[in-house]
């Protein structure tokens, strides 16, 4: 079935399903958010290694969102033209083929507990790159479906009588959602299993061997933009035209990507990412990362990665009993102006050191407040350290975006300005992913016109924050010394 995105009425049903919530937002052709709807998700953390979700849980919450936002739009439900669905990109599935059951909890991308079984591979680290743009990890997928197997005696037998289908979460919620039940997947959530070979945007046999895992039981790949099947909710039938990562997707919510600008989206985690068009640009220390296929054409980016971003400030309000942090957070960042230094490796350290546990410590005394701006730098640091890395492959930047939850808080994004020495563009609607789903299934138009203007942040001479970066950067080459790592 062709796509087909004609019609001047079409609205874009959007869903993205993130780290801390399952969202459904309805985008018009000209970019404006007509309806949207949320559902609070939150992961199980057994142990600190362990980030899962109980996969009915997350589908009902996705389905939930899609019915209330239905709702909200009353008749110009109809007017619905195609959907688009954005996931975590490196959450695993496993589940039976036959009957579509999970048989296991989704693993998220920040679950690490694989990480050991990994260092056998660890020889096989270039070839790995070289193949998938990725460094061996535990936040990948691979790992995560291997220990499935190792471990969950359902997915085992589902698997000797061939009835384990398993992958990206994306695949696992389209056979589920979609009449069709396929079993499909897009390339850009399927690179993030580490079992995707960038060039060819196909399995790669060489990795499955590598990983001992079955390509029968991996969905078929077809580009982002693809018709998936068909969403019946209630008296409407919409067309899945769009499936991909929820960072890949957020780049392109205000309109085709700049190369001279680099894009961050802050969250749950904190990504960094500057496009490089067709071209694969490989780096010792940054992924190559996929970001669309659309026919025959893909795009690449070079991207960093904060592990602990939302996750971390949780972590600290868990720690000292602090309440609405996320609320309290933009005061503190005003008033606060010597807090400690933190060593953040909540979620394992992502680029450009790759390392699975890293004990998190201040380095200095500090109230609970100072200590949350302590955190909320930590993050600012780790992106600004990737930037420079960026640096290192490509003319430098000439401005920053800034989307995402965290995005709405000057002064993480002023400080974020100051210590990069860049202008930062914040957009009025920094919840990304959808819009970017919407620019996408609009098939990607020249005029794509920001509803409203955004905020930009000029850099400003700020000495302590420069003098924090350099303490905590000697103090990261201590942190990371193999002696004073957790394994």
């Amino acid at each position: 079935m062709p796509l087909n995105f004609t019609a001047s009425n079409n609205l874009y049903l959007c869903l993205d399903q993130g780290g801390q919530a399952s969202r459904a937002m309805v985008f018009d052709q000209r970019g404006r958010l007509i309806a949207q709807a949320r559902e609070t998700l939150e992961p199980n953390r057994p142990t600190a290694d362990r980030v899962e979700y109980p996969a009915d849980v997350l589908l009902a919450s996705i389905q939930r969102a899609i019915e209330k936002v239905l709702d909200a739009l009353g008749q110009r439900r109809h007017d619905i033209s195609a959907a688009g669905l954005a996931t975590q990109r490196s959450n695993i599935a496993c589940w039976d083929r036959q009957t579509g059951q999970a048989l296991a909890p989704i693993l998220g991308w920040q679950d690490r507990r694989a990480h050991q079984w990994l260092q056998q591979l660890e020889p096989q680290t270039d070839v790995i790159h070289q193949h998938t743009g990725l460094f061996l990890n535990a936040h990948c997928g691979a790992s995560k479906l291997r220990w499935c197997l190792d471990n969950l005696a359902e997915v085992k037998q589902a698997a000797d009588e061939d009835r384990l289908a398993f992958g990206p979460m994306a695949s696992f919620i389209i056979h589920r959602l979609l009449d069709e039940q396929p079993l499909l997947s897009d390339p850009v959530n399927a690179s993030r299993t580490q079992l995707l070979n960038i060039y060819t945007t196909d399995w790669d046999p060489e990795l499955l061997r590598l990983f001992g895992l079955p390509a029968q039981a991996l969905p078929t790949i077809v580009p982002n933009l693809h018709s998936f099947g068909t969403l019946t909710v209630k008296d409407i039938s919409i067309p899945m035209q769009l499936v991909n990562g929820d960072q890949s997707t957020a780049i392109f919510a205000y309109g085709p990507v700049q190369p001279d600008t680099a894009y961050v989206n802050i969250g749950t985690g904190a990504f960094v990412s500057r496009p490089s068009g067709p071209a694969c640009i490989f780096s010792p220390h940054l992924l190559t990362s996929l970001v669309l296929q659309k026919d025959h054409d893909c795009q690449y980016v070079l991207e960093g990665t904060v592990n602990g971003a939302a996750t971390a400030l949780k972590w600290l309000s868990y720690q000292e009993g602090i309440d609405n942090i996320f609320e309290q957070l933009p005061g503190w960042l005003e008033r606060e102006n010597n807090p400690p230094v933190f060593i953040n490796g909540i979620g394992g350290l992502g680029s450009p050191w790759w390392i699975a546990r890293l004990e998190s410590c201040f380095h200095g005394e500090g109230s609970k407040e100072e200590k949350a701006v302590a955190v909320a730098e930590s993050i600012i640091f780790l992106l600004n350290i990737n930037l420079e890395k960026m640096h290192q492959l490509a003319s430098p930047p000439e401005q920053i975006q800034i989307t995402g939850g965290l995005a709405q808080i000057d002064g993480i994004c002023q400080r974020l300005a100051d210590l990069s020495d860049l202008p930062v563009y914040r957009p009025q609607e920094t919840e990304a992913t959808a819009r970017g789903i919407a620019y996408l299934l609009a098939d990607c138009p020249e005029h794509w016109p920001e509803p409203n203007i955004g905020i930009w942040f000029t850099p400003q001479p700020n000495a302590a924050l420069q003098s924090r970066y350099a303490e905590w950067k000697t103090l990261m080459q201590t942190a990371i010394a193999p002696s004073n790592r957790h394994n």
